[in-house]
């Protein structure tokens, strides 16, 4: 089959571009031909929070990506549909993920599916983690522009199912996030943390991604300080170091402010620059376990990256994140709470370091086999 994808992809950064080339891999793996059609403007430069939108990496030489489509511009949306109606398409598969993509998305899938193309959506999420009071009308534009939905979490289905009519219920179906295995193969814990110049003799809690409101690390910070400033908390308060691996996307300076107020300066490792995708590696195999204290969610790819690495995780009770991550099997579930996550951590840290694997190890193991891609795709091919 000819398939394309439309969305986020080299020469753009970060999640939603490694899923969408993640994907096109696979489709090619069995036997189908893929274009990405990707953006040459993907938001202007004031809409975007970070410091650049722009990979370093070069260009994947497996992979065809054409650069069709701005955002805010609507031409291109009308070439960018002739485009995939000229290279044959037959499948178009459309990750979706803010309302604002609505228009320019949604417009395409529109023009794709008057030729005869079948359009599938992954949604990412449905309503945003910050949302604006024009959402609802772009959201409802671009559920009415797929044929198909998928959705990696019960939380999103249940969103989107909000946006359809009664006799279009049946076109969402559910598949978890697959595994991000394309950041290559753990490394020796030692040389990882000698690599990014952190301790080799400490427990290491990753926070790691992109730095906005809704994860929570304020939340962890103050859950941190907790754990290791209690009497009846952590027993060797210098065996925990906690490493913040991500993108500030918002203001850092309040966070900065709070390491002060609760008296954490030199006991939070910052590493607030863009991890490039050759440096995930070293992250994930210098953790002990992985924190994603948010406050709101719908799934993460950060739980999927921890998987592959076989990392142990605490999550907080949002979303679809306690979907996937067994309470007690293979990491902790806590509420959106300070004293919550203090207490996970607590537990964690009173665990024999020679112990953690025996205790999660194996439950990890079993678990991460539910989130083979070639599971999103059979959903995408409608098997």
């Amino acid at each position: 089959m000819r398939i394309g994808v439309l969305g986020t992809s080299w020469p753009y950064r970060g999640g939603l571009a490694a899923f969408n080339e993640r994907l096109s891999r696979q489709f090619i793996a069995e036997g189908n031909e893929v274009e990405i059609f990707t953006f040459t403007l993907q938001y202007p430069d004031f809409l975007f929070p970070g410091k650049t939108q722009y990979s370093e990496s070069a260009e994947p030489s497996d992979l065809r990506i054409s650069r069709t489509m701005n955002s805010i511009g609507p031409v291109s949306w009308f070439k960018t549909a002739r485009a995939i109606e000229e290279a044959g398409i037959e499948l178009l598969v459309i990750k979706f993920w803010i309302p604002l993509m609505a228009p320019c998305l949604g417009t395409i899938a529109r023009l794709a599916r008057r030729k005869g193309i079948k359009v599938v959506s992954i949604l990412d999420n449905v309503i945003p983690h910050e949302p604006h009071f024009w959402d609802k009308w772009l959201i409802r534009y671009f559920t009415g522009s797929a044929d198909r939905f998928i959705a990696m979490s019960d939380s999103v289905k249940a969103d989107c199912l909000r946006f359809l009519p009664k006799n279009r219920q049946d076109c969402v179906s559910l598949s978890p996030h697959p595994l991000y295995d394309n950041f290559g193969e753990a490394m020796d814990k030692v040389s990882a943390r000698k690599e990014l110049g952190l301790p080799t003799d400490k427990t290491i809690l990753l926070f790691f991604g992109f730095i906005r409101d809704y994860k929570g690390l304020d939340l962890l910070m103050k859950a941190y300080a907790e754990a290791i400033g209690n009497e009846s908390g952590v027993k060797d308060k210098e065996d925990l170091l906690l490493v913040v691996a991500g993108e500030f996307y918002n203001n850092g300076e309040q966070y900065m402010q709070l390491e002060k107020t609760l008296g954490l300066e030199g006991k939070i490792a910052w590493h607030t620059n863009f991890i490039p995708d050759e440096r995930v590696r070293m992250y994930f195999s210098a953790a002990d376990l992985i924190v994603q204290p948010y406050k709101s969610a719908t799934q993460s790819g950060v739980t999927q990256i921890a998987y592959h690495f076989e990392k142990p995780m605490l999550v907080t009770n949002v979303g679809g994140l306690a979907e996937i991550v067994p309470d007690g099997r293979v990491g902790y579930v806590c509420d959106v709470d300070e004293h919550s996550v203090a207490h996970a951590i607590e537990q964690f840290a009173s665990i024999d370091k020679s112990k953690r694997a025996e205790l999660f190890g194996e439950n990890i193991r079993k678990e991460k086999q539910k989130y083979a891609w070639s599971r999103m795709t059979e959903v995408i091919y409608g098997q």
